[in-house]
């Protein structure tokens, strides 16, 4: 499984057998220690690409400003289930998730980020985690 640090990256959404490594590209931050994934997207008006948590299983909207999408992903990073979450909701525990993506509403269904999709994190330098 892969682990991360906080910082910045970019998210690849596969698409067809991603092979070549192509796909939607994403601009990405990274919430990996305890303190960024429980700020989040808490207290924004936007978000500028998507949010990766991790580890993470759910998450919440309470405090928050604006409805948004999350993906869950499972270990080999696969998409498990997407939904958009308005403000003030608690997401049910995803069982074999094991990473969440946030972005704003709307923005996943625009990505071709679906229930079987694989993504990919390409994290920039000097964020790279073991």
């Amino acid at each position: 499984m892969a682990r991360w640090r906080d910082g910045r990256g970019e998210l690849v959404v596969c698409v067809g057998d991603g092979a070549d490594g192509g796909g939607f590209r994403v601009p990405l931050e990274i919430a990996a220690s305890y303190r960024a994934r429980t700020r989040g997207l808490l207290g924004r008006d936007a978000v500028d690409g998507a949010m990766l948590l991790s580890p993470a299983g759910s998450v919440h909207t309470f405090r928050m400003r604006m409805p948004i999408d999350v993906a869950y992903l499972d270990r080999r990073l696969r998409v498990i289930a997407v939904r958009t979450m308005p403000p003030g909701r608690l997401g049910l525990p995803r069982p074999r998730s094991r990473h969440v993506l946030e972005a704003a509403a709307g923005a996943m269904a625009g990505w071709g980020l679906r229930v079987g999709v694989r993504v990919e994190v390409k994290v920039s330098p000097p964020y790279a985690g073991t």
